[in-house]
Parts: structure tokens; sequence; C-alpha cells
């Protein structure tokens, strides 16, 4: 519920404050003294686009920057989830916390909203503030006529069992269609994935066909180079083995370093015992003995295992070029060969387990299909069954409101499945007896619709504690049938707040509160402000409604007959319980 509305530079209001409340509040004034701006404002707040020229202009014709906020309390819970996820802060919070929305608009139509003091984006703010406000007015009869608003107010009547079974259906319908939709398009890849196979399971019998080990083309590769030198490597090695051990045949001309060194021991271990220096040095020479004496020992072992090997040679030939085939096609390395081979092998086995999930999603498709059916069905009777008693509750409203004879049928067609349901829905309307029914957004006038819509949302009014602002509700009617509005509205405020710019005061009569925009013009700019009427003016300003600027006697007694009957009205019970709902 809206507390408090403050507008400032919005068309011709300089400066306004609405203390509102629960109940019936009525703004009035006279034409072109700005009623409508209050609407604009709170459409403002609902994310409305700022009409071009909006924005006030001072004496000397600058354009100035408007401002409209509004506070709100008995916050519902989406909306208290949506203003933290939006980083807003709420004012006061107790069991009752309260909200502040805002939004600005400068002469160049820049536009910024505000949930909660955090600047969000306008989107954001309609968000939060759709919950909280509704706006009927001469956008509301063009939405009215719409397929979508008629199935709305129409699955609203029917209470929450028939919401239940809609929100059963749309699920399920969601999911009907993800699998569906699954299905189609597995089985229309049918064909790719069928030739994916087979090149998948070629190219891995190739692989097993040549079973490559990790890092064998590089062990290969040095294989293939050592027996490629082997010549090479035995004249090296030779050479190394003389130098070591010296030459067997003529060993004193070529002793070798082996007996060198041996030589040289046996020098330093004669002297070893005299200088502690030399014991040293026997040592270490020593120490190379033992390593050059193994050295030589292994390096007769390596020059004994240097043996060219034609046929290995050949063998190594013939697998590197069967590798080589490998890389060609799935692989620079060994390795990366084997990577793809895995990767492969679990992209078969998925898609060889997409025959098998085809059959659980064509059997998923047919139970859902039939619980969809199901549902439809019980969709169907339950709205057929609120359709009977929308008709019958909107006729008692439209015959008081001076159409007794009109008559509102919500006529459901069959039609395929979709997202609603299995039928469309239409509210046909007449205005009298012999008039064949046709579409309410073309058949109706517009005060018919006027009342038609005040009728409905009476009728289907299930939102307590939201705000509902009408605007031009009364347009194109008077007298006893401006009363029964009245009626109608002070009706529906003990369910919701009401807020209704009006132009009657048979209207204006019902509310519980009365604001009036005033106009001031100085002579270069007008300007407007928002007054609340007390109760011991409302006789008065009703008068001066009816009568114009000087309220007459006659006017005063007609104002004093109307809040008499409007009390009267408050003091009766207008709010009969609904069993059915």
């Amino acid at each position: 519920m809206i507390t408090e509305l403050r507008i400032s530079d919005l068309g011709v209001i300089a400066e306004a404050t609405l203390d509102l409340a629960p109940g019936f509040t009525a703004v009035t004034g006279e034409t072109g003294a700005g009623k409508t701006m209050i609407v604009s404002g709170l459409g403002l707040l609902l994310g409305q686009r700022a009409a071009r020229g909006i924005v006030r202009r001072d004496a000397a014709g600058t354009e100035r920057t408007a401002r409209v906020e509004g506070r709100f309390d008995r916050l519902p819970a989406p909306v208290l989830t949506r203003v933290t996820d939006l980083g807003g802060a709420l004012d006061e919070p107790t069991d009752d916390p309260e909200l502040v929305l805002a939004r600005t608009v400068g002469a160049a139509g820049r536009s910024r909203a505000y949930v909660g003091g955090a600047q969000v984006p306008v989107a954001s703010l309609s968000a939060v503030s759709e919950d909280l406000i509704t706006i009927h007015g001469q956008s509301g009869q063009i939405r009215l006529a719409l397929p979508e608003t008629q199935r709305d107010m129409l699955d609203r009547f029917g209470g929450e069992a028939l919401l239940a079974i809609l929100a059963d259906y749309r699920a399920t319908w969601q999911d009907w269609r993800a699998a569906a939709a699954e299905l189609d398009t597995l089985r229309a890849q049918a064909r790719e994935r069928a030739r994916e196979v087979d090149m998948l399971r070629h190219s891995l019998d190739e692989i097993a066909t040549v079973d490559p080990k990790p890092g064998e083309d590089q062990e290969l590769a040095a294989e293939t180079i050592r027996l490629q030198a082997v010549d090479d490597l035995r004249i090296a090695a030779g050479r190394a083995a003389l130098a070591l051990n010296g030459d067997e045949v003529d060993f004193d001309t070529s002793p070798g370093a082996a007996a060198l060194v041996g030589v040289a021991r046996h020098a330093l271990d004669g002297i070893a015992d005299a200088d502690p220096a030399a014991s040293a040095l026997a040592a270490r020479t020593r120490e190379l003995v033992y390593q050059l004496n193994d050295l030589g020992a292994d390096l007769a072992g390596y020059l004994a295992g240097l043996e060219a090997d034609p046929a290995r040679l050949e063998e190594i030939t013939g697998r590197r070029a069967a590798l080589a085939a490998l890389h060609r096609k799935y692989g620079e390395t060994t390795d990366a060969v084997l990577a793809w081979a895995d990767s492969s092998r679990a992209r078969l086995d998925d898609l060889v387990g997409t025959d098998d999930r085809i059959g659980e999603l064509a059997a998923e498709v047919g139970r859902l299909g039939s619980r969809l059916a199901d549902l439809a069905a019980e969709l169907t009777a339950a709205r057929t069954t609120a359709a009977r008693r929308l008709e019958g509750s909107v006729r008692e409203e439209l015959a008081a409101l001076a159409m007794p004879r009109a008559r509102l049928a919500a006529v459901l067609q069959p039609a395929d499945p979709g997202p609603w349901g299995a039928e469309t829905i239409e509210f046909l309307f007449a205005a009298n007896p012999g008039s064949e029914p046709g579409p309410l957004g073309k058949v109706a006038s517009g005060g018919e619709l006027s009342r038609v819509r005040l009728a409905l949302e009476v009728t289907v009014a299930d939102a307590p504690g939201q705000t509902l602002v009408f605007d031009e509700v009364d347009a194109g009617v008077g007298g006893a049938v401006a009363v029964e509005i009245g009626r109608r509205l002070k009706r529906l405020a003990e369910r919701s707040q009401v807020v209704v710019v009006t132009h009657l005061a048979q209207v204006a009569a019902f509310a519980d509160r009365h604001f009036v925009v005033v106009k001031a013009d100085d002579g270069r700019i007008t300007t407007s402000g928002v007054r609340e009427v007390g109760q011991a003016d409302r006789a008065g300003e009703l008068a001066r409604m009816m009568a114009g600027i000087d309220a007459t006697d006659t006017a005063l007694a007609h104002a004093e007959e109307l809040l008499a009957v409007a009390a009267d009205a408050a003091a009766g019970s207008l709010v009969p319980e609904r069993s059915a709902r």
C-alpha cells in the first residue's frame, strides 16, 4: 500500500505531497489543474515512458528535473526479495518495513530510477512496483480488450484452486516442450550421429591395430640413430678403450691411462709415510685408479655390444612408418594419438548411448503428453465453471450500474494445447436484449466499457493490500450511474487501497479521503498544488464540483445528500463473502 506520494516539477505541479491511507481516496480538481499528473507520477513509478514535455518549466522558461517519490508499506514477500537482490534498503526495518521508490526525469528526457535508495534500471523499478500498484486508465480499457487480459481475469476469478491447476499445467507444459525439443533434435541428428560413430570406430580400430605405447616414437627414434651410426660408434669407442687400457700387443709403448695412473699411485704410496701431504695425494690417486678401471670395464662392455643389426633397423623403420601414419591423422606424437583415442572412446560411448536416450525421451514425452491432456481437461472444466459464475456476478454489477439488460459472456473456444491451456478465452458483450454479443473491445462504447471494467474489477479483485488507481473510470456517465460507481469503488476499497481521479461529485462523495488539485496563475506561469479537503469542507467542495465556481444552496443540499448516501453505504455490509472463490 502507498502511504505517501511526493511530486515535484511534473507538468503543472510544482510541489505536491499526498499522505495516503487505506480505503478510498478521491483526487479532484478543475479541468487543466493537473489531476492526471497524479496518475502520470504513479505511472513513472511503474516504469512507464515519460511523455514529451512532462517536465515543468519555471517562470524564466528553464526546464527543471521532475521527481516522483512513493513510500509503501505492507510489502509482499516477492517485493522484499527483489529489493534485497537490487541492493536497496528498507526504512525502519520492523515487522512492517517501508520502501521508497523514486524516479527522476530530466529536461532532455534522461531518466533515473531508485529502489530503496539504490539506483537501478527502469525495468527493475517496474518489476518491483508492478506488485504494489495497478493503474486502470484509458490504456487499461485497451488492455481489457486483449485476450490475455481476459484470460487472466477469468483465472484470477477462479481462485486458488484454478490457479493451482494452471500452475501445474504450465510446469508440465514446460517439461513436455523441453523433452519434445530434445527428442526432435536427437532424431533429426540421427544420420550425422551414425556417420560419426562409423568414423570413430574405424579410427579406433586403426589405432588398436598399431597398438602404440606411450613415448614409443621417441624411444624408436633414439634406437634408429644408434643402429645407423654403429660403425662410427665402434671406432670411437675403440679409441677410447685404447687410451684407457693401452695396447695389448705393444703395452710397453702404449700402456694406457689406467697403467700410467697406477705408476703414479705406487710412487706416492712410497712416500706417503714420510709426508702427510703426499699421503693425501696417494689416496686421491688410488681412487682415480679404481674409477679408471671401472670405466675401462664399462667401455669394453659397451664396445662388445656394438653389433650391426640390419634386421632390427628394418623392423624399427617399419614400426616408425606405422606410427607416422597415425601421427598424420590423430596427433603429432604417440602420446597425442593415445589422448585422442581416449577422448574418442568417451565420445563413442555418448553417441551409442543416445539411442537409449531417444527411447527414454520418447517414453517421457508420451507420459508428459498424457499428463498434459488430463490437466488441460481439468483446467477447461475449472474455467468453464468460473466463466458461468463470472458472468452472473458481472451481470449483477452491471445492473447496479444502470445496465440491467447488459450481458457479458466469457466464451471458451477449443484450441491446440499451448502454454496457457487448450482453449482461447474471449469476453463477448451485448448492451441490450436482442443484440448479438460481440467482442467487448469492439461493441462497447466508452461509457459502457468503463462500467464493464469497474464491474470486472469489483468482481475479480483478489489482491488485498494492493493499490488500485482509477483514471476516468467515470468517463461518459453521470447521475445515478455515477453514484453506483462510487458505491462500487467504496466496496472495492474494503479489499484494496483505491485511488480515483474523478470529475464527478457523485463518485468523490464515497471517498474516505479527498484531495483537490488547485491551479494558480500569476500571469506568467500556471502552477498547481494539492490540498486535502477536511471533513467539514467536504460538502462545500462537492457542491462546487456540481455547481461550478460558486456553490449554490441547492448544490450544497445535494452534496449533503450525497454524503449521507455514502455514509449509509459505508455503514452497510458492502462486501459479501463469495464462498465459491
